[in-house]
């Protein structure tokens, strides 16, 4: 290697080639133009300003949007910096730097002389309402191959999908914890020590999606390997108990069979019973829930019958939509399934395009994009049913669905489809036919039908597919859609949820979570929300409201009873090796000496490697997403030896870029407490693209505290004041450690810990994801020089040990001090010689630099830190993070480099909340809430007819009435059974339906909705001739079409009419029994009076 390499580094690095540094530059410009760029404020908050301390309803008007592209404190509070933030620490053991001052004037930087971002972890998010951590962030560790992917809710149940079975919580245990009262035995894994108690399944393939029947009891799993598992709900606590672990008995489902070859992606069950699946390439198939509940009633040992059972009655609706060979639906993978029960309808959706069917008859009604045009080109049938076993299904097709398509009708779809195939392929390079994709599909209780698209674009429809009207209230990318009673909520990417009315105005919103929303669902008076890192949390229906102040004051009020501190020590270390590799005794005296009164040990490295050739390479496998080298493995052996000498040390993570290399190892008793270890780099090099100079990075959780290392190497020379001002400021405004992605991907809550998530400098235009941390750690080579004195000069003052005037002269502290780096970082006091530059092998500080050059000694290797403090001092949920130094030094002693390793060991107290205490305080101070009763009331109705006839097709009316004044009541129709009489008033043919399972005989309009306080609600009823019955052939196992007479006997229905309030799904069920009567029987009732109905049915 050339000697200029390892001289020192403030040589001219000219030796690299014009070549390469070209090369290098173009490289970094193609992957940035070839580098997906992030939507419109995409991984940002929400929020277009920041909340006053004396509003008394902060989250009652929200103005959400865009943020400013360039942040300005004068405009937008929340993007404001910081200015002296950070109390002075003890004058012992530190040195205050945390003035303000006009920015110094560069001509090599053009933006950092702007104020970076306050740190945000320390108080984040405190405006949003409170809620219940019903599965607190678990780390990402100790989810690996059991992801949970999606949720639903039941009445009291809220399922969960996961990727190795599912899991049920009831809402009623919800504020207890495994260990109290019933669940002592329960023993969670790691991960869910804090959870609220569930029940969890044996093991099963990834869950994709979930559908539940409340009426039946039943809910339904789609998996990846292409089966749909169905699972009963249980009744009561007790009986969800005896299927728990300390019984040794995992939660087991009851039928199971094969509906797809390929991963069933969504599902849906219709108003008339039936259970729709959708997988990939446009697949779409029926279950008949007939078929299903057959196969229910056959005993456990014949599991295998009663699924073949089910695999044979499918109904291939692809097929049904195809004609000559020619079909309307697009080969896209089906992504939503919605049944529309106000019109017996059924949604489904692929990312650009919809399908509308008629529930009922399963005929195709209309294909549409998402601008709502029509679609007439045709796809050729691709066959995938994957439960066939031999012999093709006897379809029959009305004489006019089985014309067949001539040649020129051919041709011309053919050319249709060519020229859209082009024009939306110009469309998508040129607009970004991506950001405009369906991502969710939801029905509100109006039975308006709502899409969120990857944009943020709302768009609402009718039932007849009309697109009416577009709502965006936010640029992030939108997740999930959830509508219960009058509101609706919109899950985004980054975190936040939006609560919307039915007509598209905005209630409010706030930040959720830190990572995207992928699920969310209602459970009794809570709306909860999945993340994607596996954390469930539950929200009050009625938030933001009144009940949020109540919550939020009363938690304030009593949260040293849940709060637990956490305290360690931890050795922070860095040293500038000069391309040279450490002694034993070196290693000991720098790290091996402090680490008995430390739990976690941070070391950071520069120069481990230099060169043209090393420079070369670490880009190269920078562009493949590889690091690391020989040296590096070497450095991480050497220090891990060190460690293990005495209490054994784990190692967490490290990242090495070029010469940069940092590594965190753990004590074992505190390793448990770590995890979401998330790895980066930012080159400050030559065009920004060398790794010869910048900074890699670890963040982690430590007691559910994000706390971020960054190893340093900036700008040589002692002009070089402004770049290295710059190299910081990129460093902090671009250093990136997770890429959000979508999909599937996302919901694994990416790598785990043996993988680490390795970012790239891409945080262009968005919040620095430093500023959220709860504390950040610089430390390195910063290359901050003495200026204005010489190199005799220096010499003697270390020789007087007259640091304080030296450090007047410090390139780093007067640059801080004038508030033009490292804003609201603090460093211990240094009682130490400068570190640089030293004769290797020499010792003391006859050691400085004897060359000719004599550069003057500085104190180019520092370690500087920014905690939670601000207006606190205390350890406290409201500053979680405080630490001081205990020791702030170098070793003097060590010389194998031209820099001297620097060690500052931290004394740490981090704050954390203890959920399970919290849950059971949320829970105390929910009974004790007056408002509560309001809330979660059911509003009083009446009904103008319990029992209903219907003559010939006249339309009968029942009226039903909301007699509460104060609250909407929100219903919603099922029916419980429904049966024939034949002329002597025997019932034939009684059976029961699942949710919404109206039968073909009865028109009901509306099934659901609203009715305000004191309004009058008609539910127009008819009868609905139907000529045709489906029904099962038990020899051939095949769908059949039969004629049978249908108007020779009565029919009788049992209507469920539940009612609920607007903030809970507790409900009140009444019964309405409905008869027609026959064209051939007799009968003495009216029309909306009570008849004489069969006693023995009803």
């Amino acid at each position: 290697m050339e000697q200029s390499l390892i001289d020192d580094d403030d040589d001219d690095w000219s030796f690299i080639t014009d070549s390469f540094a070209t090369a290098a530059a173009s490289s970094s410009s193609a992957a940035l133009r070839s580098a997906p760029q992030p939507l419109p404020s995409q991984g940002r908050s929400a929020l277009g300003r920041d909340f006053a301390d004396d509003d008394p309803n902060p989250l009652g008007r929200l103005t959400l949007g865009d943020p400013p592209s360039t942040a300005n404190p004068a405009t937008n509070p929340l993007y404001s910096y910081p200015c002296t933030g950070l109390p002075a620490p003890d004058a012992a053991t530190s040195t205050s730097i945390s003035d303000r001052g006009p920015a110094r004037p560069s001509s090599s930087a053009s933006s950092f002389s702007d104020p970076l971002p306050e740190s945000t972890g320390m108080a984040a998010h405190r405006r949003r309402p409170p809620s219940i951590e019903l599965r607190p962030h678990p780390l990402r560790e100790t989810q690996v191959g059991c992801f949970i992917r999606t949720i639903a809710g039941s009445g009291s149940q809220l399922w969960a999908g996961m990727e190795n079975g599912v899991r049920v919580w009831n809402v009623a245990d919800a504020f207890e914890g495994f260990g109290r009262r019933g669940f002592g035995s329960w023993k969670p894994k790691r991960g869910d020590e804090e959870s609220a108690p569930f029940v969890e399944s044996c093991f099963t393939s990834p869950t994709i999606c979930l559908v539940v029947d409340p009426s039946s009891g039943f809910v339904c799993s789609g998996h990846k390997d292409g089966r749909i598992r169905v699972w009963r709900m249980e009744e009561s606590e007790s009986e969800a108990r005896k299927l728990g672990p300390e019984n040794g008995r995992d939660l087991a489902y009851s039928l199971s069979w094969q509906a797809h070859r390929s991963p069933v992606l969504s599902m849906t069950l219709t108003s008339h019973g039936e259970l729709w699946s959708g997988s990939e390439g446009g697949v779409i198939t029926a279950w008949s829930w007939k078929i299903i509940s057959k196969a229910f009633s056959l005993r456990k040992e014949d599991r295998q019958r009663a699924s073949a059972l089910v695999e044979r009655s499918f109904v291939d609706l692809r097929s049904l939509a195809t004609v000559g060979g020619m079909c309307l639906l697009p080969t896209a993978d089906i992504k939503c399934l919605l049944s529309d029960n106000f019109y017996s309808k059924v949604w489904s959706s692929s990312s650009l395009s919809f399908a509308l069917w008629d529930a009922n008859t399963k005929e195709l009604l209309k294909v549409f994009n998402i601008d709502g045009q029509v679609e007439t080109r045709f796809d050729t049938l691709q066959v995938q049913n994957s439960c066939e076993e031999g012999g093709d299904m006897r379809i029959n097709l009305s004489s006019a669905s089985k014309k067949a398509i001539n040649f020129f009708q051919r041709s011309r779809h053919v050319l249709l489809e060519a020229a859209g195939a082009v024009r939306k392929a110009a469309a998508k390079s040129a607009f970004g036919d991506d950001y405009r994709r369906t991502e969710a599909l939801t029905i509100a209780v109006d039975g308006m039908i709502w899409s969120g698209c990857a944009n943020g674009l709302l768009i609402q429809w009718d039932r007849h597919g009309h697109r009416l009207q577009e709502v965006q209230h936010h640029s992030s990318y939108i997740q999930c859609l959830c509508t219960f009673g009058t509101r609706l909520w919109i899950g985004y990417m980054d975190g936040t949820i939006q609560v919307i009315n039915i007509e598209g105005k905005l209630l409010g919103g706030w930040i959720a979570h830190r990572n995207p929303i992928i699920g969310m669902a209602v459970v009794g008076s809570y709306l909860f929300t999945l993340a994607n890192h596996g954390g469930i949390r539950g929200w009050h229906m009625s938030s933001p409201g009144p009940l949020d102040s109540v919550f939020q004051s009363e938690l304030s009020r009593i949260n040293s009873l849940y709060t637990r501190v956490e305290n360690f020590g931890i050795l922070v270390g860095s040293w500038n090796v000069g391309q040279e590799r450490a002694n034993t005794d070196s290693l000991i005296s720098w790290l091996g000496n402090a680490t008995p009164q430390v739990g976690l040990v941070v070391v950071g490295l520069q120069e481990v490697e230099m060169g043209a050739g090393v420079l070369a390479m670490a880009a190269a496998k920078e562009t493949v997403g590889l690091e690391g080298s020989a040296n590096g493995q070497w450095w991480l052996e050497a220090i891990g030896k060190i460690l293990d000498e005495g209490a054994p040390f784990e190692l967490i993570g490290s990242r090495q870029l070029a010469g940069l290399l940092i590594a965190v190892w753990a004590r074992k008793n505190l390793r448990s407490y770590i995890g979401d270890v998330d790895a980066a780099a930012v080159p400050c090099g030559f065009g920004r693209a060398i790794g010869n100079k910048g900074a890699v990075a670890l963040r982690m959780r430590i007691y559910d505290r994000k706390i971020c290392f960054i190893n340093c190497h900036f700008a040589a020379h002692l002009e070089q004041v402004n770049r290295r001002n710059a190299d910081f400021d990129h460093v902090f405004r671009t250093m990136t450690f997770s890429r959000i992605s979508s999909g599937l991907n996302a919901a694994t809550g990416g790598d785990s810990a043996v993988h680490m998530q390795h970012g790239v400098n891409v945080n262009y235009g968005r919040t620095p994801e430093l500023s959220e941390a709860n504390m950040v750690v610089f430390l390195g080579d910063f290359n901050y020089r003495l200026e204005g004195i010489t190199y005799e000069e220096a010499v003697y003052l270390i020789s007087q040990r007259r640091f304080d005037l030296l450090l007047a002269k410090d390139q780093l502290q007067v640059e801080m001090k004038a508030g033009r780096v490292f804003q609201g970082f603090q460093e211990g006091e240094i009682k130490f010689p400068p570190t640089y530059k030293f004769e290797k092998d020499q010792t003391e500080l006859s050691g400085y630099d004897l060359s000719e050059k004599k550069r003057i000694p500085a104190w180019c290797d520092r370690i500087l830190f920014r905690d939670s403090r601000d207006s606190e001092t205390d350890c406290s949920l409201a500053c979680p993070v405080v630490s001081s130094i205990l020791m702030y030094d170098s070793c003097m002693d060590v010389t194998g480099s031209d820099h001297k390793p620097v060690k500052g060991i931290f004394s740490l107290s981090i704050a954390h909340v203890d959920e399970i205490t919290r849950r059971q305080k949320f829970g105390e101070i929910l009974d004790s809430s007056s408002l509560k009763e309001e809330f979660d009331s059911i509003p009083e109705t009446s009904f103008s007819s319990s029992d209903i006839t219907l003559q010939g097709y006249d339309i009968t009316v029942l009226r039903v009435t909301n007699k509460c004044r104060r609250n909407i009541a929100i219903f919603q129709l099922s029916v419980q059974t429904q049966a024939s009489l034949n002329e002597s008033e025997q019932i034939s043919g009684l059976y029961s339906r699942c949710c919404f399972g109206f039968p073909d005989w009865l028109e009901v309009n509306p099934r659901s909705g609203t009715i305000k306080p004191g309004q009058i609600v008609e539910l127009y009823m008819q009868y609905k001739d139907t000529d045709i019955v489906s029904k099962l052939d038990e020899k051939t196992h095949r769908m059949q079409q039969n004629w049978q007479d249908v108007d020779s006997m009565d029919k009788v229905a049992t209507l469920i009419v539940d009612i609920s309030g607007n903030y809970s799904t507790e409900v009140k069920s009444f019964s309405i029994h409905i008869r027609h009567r026959s064209s051939t029987s007799t009968h003495n009732g009216s029309r909306g009076v009570s008849t004489s109905t069969s006693q023995n049915f009803i």
